[in-house]
């Protein structure tokens, strides 16, 4: 198998979800002792944020950029950028590099539309939810519309994610807010909903969720798993 590479830190805690779930994924295919070929680059988050706070997506995007260069040239044959938020600058990182990156918008869409999903809910940073990159990208390439949660809604939503989930704080009080706005966005007449931020399959897991949950980290890690598993490419 080639090297899959991972630009992670964007949390550190749904990196480390990363590298378990390509793992898992490929001893219950392969069994035994087998393990993923990976290289990761895990960056600071805090300068990364920072930057995002600011609008600085073009630096940003340059210290994305470097890194992900730095695992072509380690020998990656495709690339996981493990943070939804960070694909609004995945045009400038593609173009960058001649290996494949393998795009969470694409996967989250793809398993949509195997479910006949058409319209869904997307909870994500306020990035994520408020700019068009993300809900363009499902509309273009898959016909699917997707609704965000009210204004002030979204503030709690992103608050929660930077000051406590980015943090490994996993709080039921957190979690009750989350799943009352999944009761709203049903009441609304979405179908499912897209766990756009790498953190909230975190918050959510074994909940009794009101709709259909797509955590953009499990499809993200089932395309990647994917790319690596490919008999065609020896």
């Amino acid at each position: 198998m080639a090297y899959l590479g991972i630009l992670g830190g964007m949390s550190w805690e749904s990196t480390a979800s990363y590298y378990r779930l390509l793992n898992q994924g490929v001893r219950a295919r392969r069994g035994g002792l087998h393990s993923a070929p990976l290289l990761l680059h895990s960056l600071d988050f805090a300068a990364i944020a920072a930057q995002q706070q600011v609008g600085d997506w073009d630096g940003a995007a340059g210290q994305l950029i470097a890194a992900a260069q730095g695992l072509e040239r380690a020998g990656a044959g495709a690339l996981l950028l493990a943070t939804n938020t960070m694909h609004k600058v995945a045009p400038a990182l593609q173009a960058a590099l001649d290996i494949p990156l393998l795009h969470i918008g694409d996967a989250v869409g793809q398993a949509l539309q195997q479910q006949g999903v058409c319209r869904a809910a997307l909870l994500g940073t306020r990035f994520t939810m408020q700019e068009d990159f993300y809900r363009q990208r499902l509309a273009e390439h898959f016909a699917i519309e997707v609704r965000v949660p009210e204004a002030a809604a979204m503030v709690e939503i992103d608050r929660i994610i930077f000051a406590e989930l980015c943090q490994g704080q996993f709080l039921p009080a957190a979690r009750a807010f989350y799943l009352d706005q999944l009761h709203i966005l049903k009441a609304a007449g979405l179908q499912a909903a897209i766990l756009g931020c790498t953190e909230i399959g975190l918050l959510l897991q074994d909940c009794d969720s009101p709709l259909p949950l797509f955590d953009s980290t499990e499809v993200h890690v089932a395309m990647g798993l994917e790319w690596l598993l490919d008999e065609r490419r020896g």
